[in-house]
């Protein structure tokens, strides 16, 4: 059962997030990079996920993932759940290859002008046991979740994201279906909401870890009403009965001093106000319809619920509900 359903879901689309994420890491160099998603290698099937090229070759990246940069640099992305073999490692050089030697004229890239590197979520350990056992490849830590693989064709770097710097390397490190923090997530994505490369990023990581965004959604819910109960019964409170305090004198003063003079005023003014308070409170209990709609839609436009949401976290009662439709 468990297989049929992992069947029927839908795989999710890590590689269109991951080269959104590359420019988010390189921000502050892109106009120094040109970057290319899914590169066509000749005219089959063959494509490097992301390559990073510099307008000039001799500008010095300062993003610690790309400090050993040269002018061309493909990248290789397996998303979390995909293991890194060492028949990627030899994929990803034989593209190096293919790519260099894909140019219209011979030799017009440079072998000393590529680099490779390797993105994956899980430390390949498998993958660079049997490179030490090749013995020309020395595999050398640059700094946690970095690793130097030197001694192959072209300059090759290793990056674990789930090892990299958060500080540095923020967007790259919680690509991942194994999100700690939602929170620290959304706080971070509220600075940069109308920018498309985090919004792409954004929607795979909600998706990736949509039981932990879940209850935090709920978890939100529950805070604001906390935090609004309170205020908003009292203010709803006294309002209306204000209201409905001045409306019943003024209109029990009104009927009284029209029929005081048929009957006796403790009675006349008995029966209108009765009549009155039912009048008043009719008006009263539409006016709290009112008062409770505009609390609604403030929720919906500050939250981004719905109003089915809004109205769980006022405590409206079902059997009222039906008084609060929105067009």
């Amino acid at each position: 059962m468990e297989k049929q359903k992992e069947a029927t879901e839908p795989k999710l689309q890590w590689h269109p997030a991951f080269y959104a994420e590359m420019q988010i890491e390189f921000e502050e160099e892109s106009e120094e990079l040109i970057f290319e998603n899914e590169h066509q290698l000749g005219t089959k099937p063959r494509e490097v996920d992301v390559i990073i090229t510099k307008k000039n070759a001799d500008y010095q990246v300062k993003k610690n993932i790309g400090r050993f940069f040269r002018k061309y640099n493909l990248i290789e992305y397996k998303p979390p759940g995909d293991s890194m073999s060492i028949d990627d490692f030899y994929k990803v050089c034989g593209y190096a290859c293919f790519y260099k030697a894909d140019s219209a004229f011979a030799d017009a890239i440079k072998v000393e002008e590529i680099t490779v590197t390797l993105v994956a979520f899980h430390k390949p350990r498998e993958m660079l046991k049997k490179l030490r056992e090749e013995g020309r490849y020395r595999i050398r830590k640059l700094e946690e979740g970095i690793y130097y693989i030197e001694g192959g064709v072209f300059p090759t770097q290793l990056i674990i994201t789930q090892s990299i710097s958060e500080e540095e390397n923020f967007w790259l490190r919680n690509l991942t279906n194994k999100l700690k923090s939602a929170e620290k997530v959304q706080e971070q994505y509220q600075k940069h909401g109308e920018n498309k490369l985090y919004k792409s990023v954004m929607d795979i990581i909600v998706k990736a870890n949509k039981t932990l965004f879940d209850r935090r959604e709920k978890e939100v819910c529950q805070a604001l009403f906390d935090i609004y109960k309170e205020d908003l019964m009292k203010m709803a409170k006294t309002e209306v009965e204000m209201k409905m305090k001045a409306e019943i004198e003024s209109k029990v003063k009104a009927e009284v001093e029209s029929k005081v003079k048929a009957e006796v005023e403790s009675k006349v003014k008995a029966e209108v106000e009765s009549k009155v308070r039912a009048e008043v409170e009719a008006k009263i209990k539409a006016k709290e319809v009112e008062t409770h709609k505009k609390s609604i839609t403030n929720l919906m436009i500050n939250m981004n619920i719905t109003a089915e949401k809004a109205m769980d976290v006022l405590m409206i009662p079902e059997k009222e509900r039906n008084l609060y439709k929105f067009g």
